[in-house]
């Protein structure tokens, strides 16, 4: 998949590198649906836009798994583009090692670690 972004006529908002701020990025991360959102992006990375919305499955309803998309984007975690009537999601990776190097893959790995506890009880 290309890494350049596809041009829409509907454009989302997005924070430029410097806009993004540390208790934004953490607030979004503590959700456990928007980690779920983040890991399965961090798994699935196939270019800054691989994944639309649909292909992640999370167990809420269209409007809830909506808002958990538009904090992530908002809080300049994840990049948001439309393909035609798809909207796609790729971390924002790059923008967010820069700021906070360590980061991502601190919480990533935590959460791995989390979950296997979790299926050891």
């Amino acid at each position: 998949m290309s890494t350049a972004a596809p041009t829409s006529a509907r454009a989302l908002d997005h924070p430029t590198r410097a806009e993004i701020r540390l208790e934004g990025v953490l607030h979004a991360l503590s959700d456990p649906m928007r980690l779920r959102v983040v890991r399965q992006l961090a798994r699935d990375e196939a270019g800054p836009y691989g994944l639309s919305c649909s292909q992640i499955d999370l167990p809420v309803t269209k409007s809830t798994s909506t808002h958990h998309f538009r904090v992530l984007r908002e809080s300049g975690v994840i990049q948001q583009i439309y393909r035609g009537t798809a909207k796609l999601n790729g971390l924002r990776r790059d923008d967010l090692e820069e700021l906070f190097p360590g980061l991502l893959d601190s919480v990533l790995a935590a959460a791995t670690a989390q979950e296997g506890r979790a299926s050891a009880l």
